[in-house]
């Protein structure tokens, strides 16, 4: 009998969330950095075994700007929480947690549906305060299960795989076993693009960066060409991420390209402009032209 289960994946903004979709589903479908709101869409993972798969949707760290980028966020969370089997709220297990996200977590707990609390990056974290967390959890009714883990290093993840299997249900399968994602190969570029330019930027440019994909096309010898913007907030960024002589650009697009020929199987010619677009987070039109439809 085949089974199956959707798993929404919350938490606040770097707590480690596609660190963990990526470790569960063996391979890379959600863009990692150490900066907060990486994630903006809803990406779905999918976790095959010999009789089943769990669908995994990697929301958003959970939003309170007022940005239509933050709404458009804010809206993937709640429709993702909304249509799944059961929840995994990931904790930064490295910091302290307060008491806001203690109620939080406990709200959760009263909801329909299962909830499993993953405390991740257990490498970083202080054992004691570690132990402290665990039993306080241990604590709240209705939590399905506590996971320390280090979706970094590997180690517990198999004891966290666990727990989700015990959530599967006799039910369809909804992908086949090839797919690990339902994101098209435009989506994953503009997205290992974006990642790219998070890495090598560092603290000198904000994260409000954005990318647009303007061509995505494959020749009949298989190969891809891509062309794509850079969006920055302010004129000051341009001259930053292009870099002297272009080479900060070169290094964002040497780096994406490689990314994308492993992802794709396909040699790939890839341009990349950058483009000032100031207050795009909050303009409708060039949200949509990004590929984040505020209304939705």
């Amino acid at each position: 009998m085949y089974k199956s289960c959707f798993i929404s994946i919350i938490g606040k903004p770097n707590a480690g969330k596609s660190t963990i979709l990526n470790a569960l589903v063996g391979e890379k479908v959600s863009i990692v950095s150490w900066r907060p709101q990486t994630t903006r869409d809803v990406v779905t993972g999918i976790m095959h075994g010999e009789d089943y798969q769990i669908i995994f949707h990697d929301t958003p760290g959970l939003q309170y700007g007022k940005s239509r980028l933050n709404q458009y966020m804010s809206t993937g969370v709640k429709t993702a929480s909304e249509g799944a089997d059961a929840t995994l709220y990931v904790v930064d297990g490295s910091k302290p947690i307060d008491e806001d996200e203690y109620r939080l977590i406990q709200g959760y707990c009263k909801k329909s549906g299962a909830l499993i609390v993953a405390l991740n990056k257990t490498d970083e974290a202080d054992k004691g305060r570690l132990a402290k967390n665990m039993l306080r959890f241990n604590e709240f009714e209705g939590l399905t299960a506590v996971v320390p883990l280090s979706a970094k290093t590997g180690d517990n993840l198999e004891v966290l795989k666990a727990e989700l299997k015990k959530l599967l249900k006799p039910d369809a399968q909804y992908y086949s076993e090839e797919l690990i994602t339902d994101r098209d190969l435009k989506f994953m570029a503009r997205e290992i693009i974006r990642e790219k330019a998070l890495q090598y930027l560092n603290d000198e440019i904000p994260h409000g960066i954005g990318v647009d994909i303007l061509v995505y096309s494959l020749r009949a010898n298989g190969i891809a060409d891509i062309e794509a913007e850079i969006i920055a907030e302010k004129q000051s960024h341009k001259p930053i991420i292009i870099g002297k002589g272009g080479a900060m650009l070169k290094k964002i697009a040497t780096a994406a390209r490689l990314d994308i020929e492993k992802l794709s199987g396909e040699k790939v010619f890839l341009k990349i402009w950058v483009k000032v677009r100031e207050d795009w987070q909050d303009n409708a039109d060039t949200l949509k032209d990004l590929g984040y439809d505020a209304k939705k």
